[in-house]
């Protein structure tokens, strides 16, 4: 089997929950050696994990990586942490930004020992500034980021995302972040500190919402399951079910038209340009709707299609995994797990020819301790007398 893409690189991964797990997951899932560190059972409640170990939350963000158990609260555990920094490229670590001082292990302490590792931090709502030290989550950065005022239907009031966007984008931005760090270090020979926070992942990812207010002054509004600024997208009923469908601009107005056979309604002149259809967004919907009434929604979905409209449909989940592009793209990932058998997980949404990513399931708590405290260069009686002294 040729060598993974970032199999030359060892993470030592001490996140928790979702955003911190998931940064180091888009790392694990291309090869690189990832050292899940968990505090020994006795001194850890397990709170704050991120689901149930066996479910399919904590099995979905801590796949493809080792597990050892690690008190970094102990000296000779940091003392230990710190033996394994100095052969280590990357530390990934989402506690508040406070901690890592308290621990010893900010990028001042990192670096001392090895001048080339990369220190990747998570946090709230950054490093420093009025809100730094504020317990962070997902939720709460969506309302401050600005998703949830535009998400909902007009008037609706803020509603959350279905998903935690602020957690995976952060992880995402991260581990983009730690990547440009280690080509960096390519040419530099030295590492760097990398860090992001929810907020400010949260804040980027509004994208063209937000610079609709840093470039227009516009406050963007809600507008359901209408496009915000591409006229006609939206959701409409069928005479069997509802469908998605977008078309912004004169030519794939001019489809839209022929596909519905609405070329007299069409005719109106409040609807005969991208600005006026803005400006009149409930006229052209109600054309459109009325039209749609006529047919089925697999048949329009195949007529649009046909057309050159992007339609489709509208999915429960279990219904994404039946569809035969889901299944032809192999999406649903199937990983052998010893305690739980064949499990399911979700293979990393992006493809790199000719490279499959491995199918490690998610370690126990302490799995690989020995193993891994091996290929550091402990002798079994270091690691006994760590074991002694609650340190492991």
């Amino acid at each position: 089997m040729p060598m993974l893409p970032l199999a030359r690189f060892t993470v030592l991964d001490l996140t928790r929950v979702r955003a911190g797990p998931t940064a180091v997951r888009q790392l694990a899932d291309w090869g690189a050696n990832v050292i899940k560190i968990e505090a020994p059972e006795e001194v850890d409640t397990g709170k704050g994990l991120g689901g149930e170990r066996h479910g399919p939350d904590f099995q979905h963000v801590h796949r493809n990586k080792r597990g050892i158990t690690l008190n970094l609260k102990h000296p000779d555990g940091l003392a230990a942490f710190k033996r394994m920094v100095a052969q280590a490229d990357v530390v990934v670590e989402n506690y508040r930004p406070d901690v890592k001082h308290r621990l010893g292990i900010a990028y001042e302490d990192l670096a001392a020992v090895n001048p080339r590792i990369i220190l990747a931090s998570i946090s709230g709502f950054g490093q420093d500034g009025p809100y730094a030290r504020r317990p962070g989550f997902d939720q709460i950065a969506q309302g401050m980021g600005g998703l949830m005022s535009v998400t909902g239907l007009p008037g609706q009031g803020p509603v959350r995302a279905g998903i935690p966007v602020a957690d995976l984008s952060a992880g995402l931005y991260t581990a983009i972040a730690i990547l440009i760090a280690l080509l960096e270090r390519e040419q530099t020979g030295k590492g760097r500190w990398v860090h992001c926070s929810l907020l400010e992942a949260m804040v980027g990812m509004m994208d063209f919402q937000a610079t609709r207010w840093t470039m227009a002054g516009e406050v963007p509004k809600q507008a359901g399951n209408d496009h915000p600024t591409t006229i006609p997208t939206g959701l409409f009923n069928t005479a069997d079910g509802l469908i998605n469908l977008a078309g912004g601009g004169q030519e794939m107005w001019r489809r839209i038209v022929a596909t519905l056979g609405i070329e007299e309604q069409a005719k109106d002149p409040d609807i005969a340009t991208d600005a006026l259809r803005s400006r009149n967004r409930a006229k052209v919907n109600a054309i459109i709707q009325e039209a749609l009434m006529k047919d089925t929604a697999e048949n329009w979905i195949r007529r649009f299609n046909e057309a050159g409209v992007p339609c489709g449909p509208v999915y429960t989940m279990d219904q994404v995994f039946a569809d035969p592009q889901v299944r032809h793209l192999k999406l649903a990932m199937p990983v052998q797990h010893p305690l739980l058998g064949e499990i399911t997980l979700v293979r990393p949404p992006m493809q790199i020819a000719g490279v499959e990513p491995p199918r490690r399931p998610t370690p126990e708590r302490g799995e690989h301790t020995e193993e891994v405290f091996r290929e550091f260069g402990f002798s079994a009686e270091e690691l006994a007398a760590l074991r002694a002294k609650g340190a492991v």
